[in-house]
């Protein structure tokens, strides 16, 4: 606040008063204290008006940087959402392609299961045929080994036989020209 001023009023209570010598220096002592304090007063004024510009300018500047880092923030923040709901659609893609292949394996495991059980039946099915097969192969093959052996012996039943009669005859055929030949002689 601003001193207040004296009105006139006061004037004539200081005239009709004697000013002494004594009072004079202490009056003149008061006022140079008073000056050198509002100096010093002033001086301090002015070192806090500095400090205040300074701590303004600094307050200002940090206010315009927390803007400017809240934005940088915000743009932050708004790129992670961004890239956050882009890697959530992108896992979920994925995941539904994945899901999509396994339910997909899984079907042709299943019907690749179905074919292999059908394939072994049908391969069991196959060996048992081929060795009942093979067993009659075996049996026919025997049986007819059996009649070649009946027929062999039958064969050589008969070419013994031929050959006896074969033999007979020309023995016959040669006694008979022998007998020829021996009434020839005589």
């Amino acid at each position: 606040m601003p001193p207040k001023k004296k009105g006139k009023g006061n004037s004539k209570k200081e005239k009709s008063k004697k000013s002494t010598p004594e009072k004079d220096d202490g009056l003149a002592e008061k006022y140079r204290r008073s000056a050198l304090d509002v100096a010093v007063l002033k001086e301090h004024l002015a070192l806090r008006t500095s400090i205040t510009r300074q701590a303004t300018a600094v307050r200002d500047d940090l206010k315009s940087q927390i803007r400017d880092l809240e934005q940088v923030l915000s743009q932050e923040r708004s790129d992670m959402k961004d890239i956050t709901a882009d890697l959530n659609r992108q896992y979920k893609s994925m995941e539904t392609d994945l899901q999509a292949k396994v339910n997909g394996l899984e079907v042709s495991v299943d019907l690749l299961e179905t074919q292999l059980a059908e394939c072994q039946v049908k391969l069991k099915s196959e060996r048992e045929q081929r060795e009942k097969t093979e067993a009659e192969k075996d049996a026919i093959i025997s049986d007819l080994q059996s009649k070649l052996n009946s027929m062999e012996r039958e064969c050589e039943r008969i070419l013994h036989q031929r050959a006896v009669r074969t033999v007979y005859r020309n023995q016959m055929q040669l006694l008979g020209r022998i007998e020829q030949h021996g009434q020839l002689l005589l």
